[in-house]
């Protein structure tokens, strides 16, 4: 099973509380997470695009770096992980986003990839006059499909002449080409998400369910080998979850319940009116679990909660999932939650043994 990093790209990472660890974004910090994540063997990292917080006493998202530009500096730090950034497809146009994705592919000497989201939060657009109106919600994959035709297009012959309804491409070029098979995410789980992963991406990651339930996600999966079956396509899950650890079950709950008592509720008032505003019948199923309030505090993705060894088992029962290609982890405090999963959850896993540690200096 393969493990990545959501990179902390906004402010405070996937805590809205006041009570967790309080922070900005930077790139040395992302820089130090994923050298120890490439240190520790683990397969990539990804980061998000955010345009627009969703305020509160902890200002939550309110900061956030850029996702192309981050990768682009991170390729050139490393030497073996592999590097995901995603792409704000409503703002920015296909033919560059595959000029910059073949830049940083050179930068890294082909391992980059993209991950492509339609946007769901209106007001990450609307605050820049870029919002193409609410029946956006229901033609948003119809615009994706079309979109990743551009990038495979050029991506995998250099020229795309496509003639769409949202896009018009007159014999645009592409050189250099990447020296690497580019692969696509999509984290799209509604039925329109799963059909467009079945055809266009190479992975789709979905949110974990509940607390300490390693397959309650299983259903995401199932979902998708059935849309696959009718592609022909091979097209892996991978499950968001969060990982709060410690030397006992009982201390690392302690830190769970301290986090969720001091939830931001003005934030997460902010985040379920943004979640609400899409009422088409395509709306996403990420979009309505994050908003959900049963734990909001960390937006709903499945949580593992535990000592090193309890992480370790409820991690390889993730692994056991049909369907499932890896884990894409967050952490609440990323710095030394990555270095003790490296050095204490890792080694205990029957699904990632033996791996291969990067060399160090």
């Amino acid at each position: 099973m393969e493990i990545g990093i959501f990179l902390p790209i906004g402010n405070n990472g996937w805590l809205i509380s006041e009570n967790a660890p309080q922070y900005k974004p930077t790139f040395e910090l992302n820089k130090e997470i994923t050298l120890k994540a490439e240190q520790h063997g683990l397969d990539f990292v990804l980061t998000m695009i955010k345009l627009r917080g969703f305020g509160g006493k902890t200002e939550f998202w309110d900061h956030n770096l850029e996702s192309f530009t981050l990768m682009a500096g991170l390729a050139a730090a490393t030497s073996k992980i592999k590097l995901f950034a995603t792409a704000a497809t409503l703002v920015m146009p296909p033919a560059i986003v595959a000029r910059m994705a073949s830049t940083i592919d050179s930068i890294s000497g082909g391992r980059f990839g993209v991950n492509l989201v339609t946007g769901w939060q209106k007001p990450e657009y609307e605050q820049m006059g870029m919002w193409p109106g609410d029946e956006f919600f229901g033609t948003r994959y119809g615009y994706l499909e079309e979109y990743a035709q551009v990038l495979r297009d050029l991506w995998e012959t250099g020229s795309c002449d496509l003639k769409g309804e949202h896009f018009t491409m007159n014999d645009c070029k592409l050189s250099p080409q990447p020296q690497a098979d580019m692969k696509i995410i999509c984290a799209g789980s509604s039925d329109a998400g799963m059909e467009f992963s079945a055809k266009h991406a190479d992975y789709n990651f979905c949110f974990g369910k509940g607390v300490n339930t390693p397959q309650a996600f299983k259903a995401n999966p199932e979902r998708l080998m059935e849309a696959t079956a009718k592609t022909g396509r091979d097209v892996k899950t991978y499950a968001l979850f969060m990982i709060i650890a410690d030397e006992t079950d009982e201390a690392a709950r302690a830190k769970w319940e301290h986090y969720k008592a001091g939830a931001d509720q003005e934030a997460l008032e902010w985040l379920g009116l943004q979640a609400a505003s899409d009422t088409k019948s395509g709306k996403d199923t990420n979009v309505r679990q994050m908003s959900d309030p049963v734990s909001a505090v960390n937006i709903n993705m499945g949580t593992l909660v535990g000592s090193y060894e309890t992480v370790a088992r409820m991690l390889d029962e993730v692994a056991e999932v049909p369907g499932t290609g890896g884990v894409l982890l967050t952490f609440d405090d990323f710095v030394k939650g990555v270095d003790d999963f490296g050095t204490r959850i890792q080694p205990l896993m029957k699904s990632r043994n033996p791996v291969k540690l990067a060399e160090t200096a």
